[in-house]
């Protein structure tokens, strides 16, 4: 039986703890670093964890089929802390994961984008959505890495951060070679990001993919920080 909880509500409950945990004067530090494009209560990701422990239980979390709404919601919100909270409720619903919750995790890349959230979102919900419906996979990866949205592109490049050994190279060096001529810097370094986390599985296939392929210089020196070492 799912939880009867009334989003607003829940979001109203969420609020009165991020307003009893802000800390006006560390907001604009965490605005500043994020380049004034998100305003914050200033609470540091551990102390908020655990001011919304009891939230995140499963007693006290909405259905899944609230879900969407939910997270819409707390996307339209000004300070960014409700989008952390979002992303690691999603998290708590993974072995409940369907079909469509892509959608959800597409409209949270696509709007209010940046890499704080994104990585996030890439690392612990698309790719654990993927390793569920696997056969999913290679029809968004096409659609992402065609959209010209560079969130979406760099989704692809950092999907199997978490993989290590059962990362699909063959993609990975497959997508790298169509996005590696996109001058975006968020690009290059997911580009070099993802060939270095790898690179700790097997380094000898990263050196010589860097070797034999026209890669940018963020994106060849990030690939090799592990093997220089």
């Amino acid at each position: 039986m799912e939880n009867d909880i009334n989003n607003e509500k829940y979001v109203k409950v969420l609020t009165e703890i991020l307003k009893e945990n802000a800390d006006p004067e560390y907001a604009p530090k965490m605005k500043s670093y994020m380049r004034d494009k998100f305003e914050f209560f200033g609470i540091k990701s551990k102390s908020r964890r655990k001011a919304t422990r009891e939230l995140m239980q499963a007693e006290n979390r909405p259905a899944y089929s609230k879900l969407n709404q939910l997270v819409r919601k707390l996307w339209e919100l000004p300070q960014r802390e409700y989008q952390y909270f979002g992303m690691e409720l999603l998290e708590k619903y993974k072995k409940d994961f369907q079909l469509d919750i892509i959608d959800i995790f597409v409209y949270m890349i696509t709007h209010k984008s940046w890499w704080d959230t994104v990585d996030m979102i890439a690392k612990k919900l698309v790719g654990e959505y993927f390793k569920i419906f696997p056969q999913e996979r290679d029809k968004y990866i096409e659609e992402w890495v065609n959209s010209k949205n560079i969130w979406l592109q760099r989704t692809t490049l950092i999907f199997q951060l978490s993989y290590k050994n059962k990362t699909d190279v063959d993609l990975l060096f497959r997508l790298i070679n169509r996005l590696k001529s996109i001058d975006e810097f968020f690009i290059q370094k997911a580009i070099g990001w993802s060939m270095r986390e790898y690179s700790k599985v097997n380094p000898k296939v990263v050196e010589k993919f860097i070797k034999n392929n026209n890669l940018s210089k963020l994106s060849s020196k990030e690939g090799l920080k592990f093997i220089n070492k």
